[in-house]
């Protein structure tokens, strides 16, 4: 049987998934930037290399962590 997300659900999913992401871009931008020496260029490539594992961690983390709540899910 499977299920569709109503649009609050939707909504709500993408809010929580933009909040999550834009923690991470912080976090990893202060820890990059903290005390560096790197250039404009190095700088944005360490934050980049750095999001691709952290994006895709905690994308599948957001996932699974909503996959497990009900609310707003229609039965088709």
């Amino acid at each position: 049987m499977s299920s569709k997300s109503n649009k609050s659900r939707s909504l709500v999913k993408a809010f929580t998934w933009r909040f999550t992401a834009t923690i991470d871009t912080f976090i990893i931008s202060y820890l990059v930037i903290w005390q560096s020496d790197f250039t404009a260029f190095e700088t944005a490539g360490l934050i980049a290399g750095f999001e691709i594992i952290t994006k895709i961690t905690l994308y599948y983390m957001h996932e699974r962590v909503w996959s497990s709540i009900s609310w707003g899910r229609a039965q088709e």
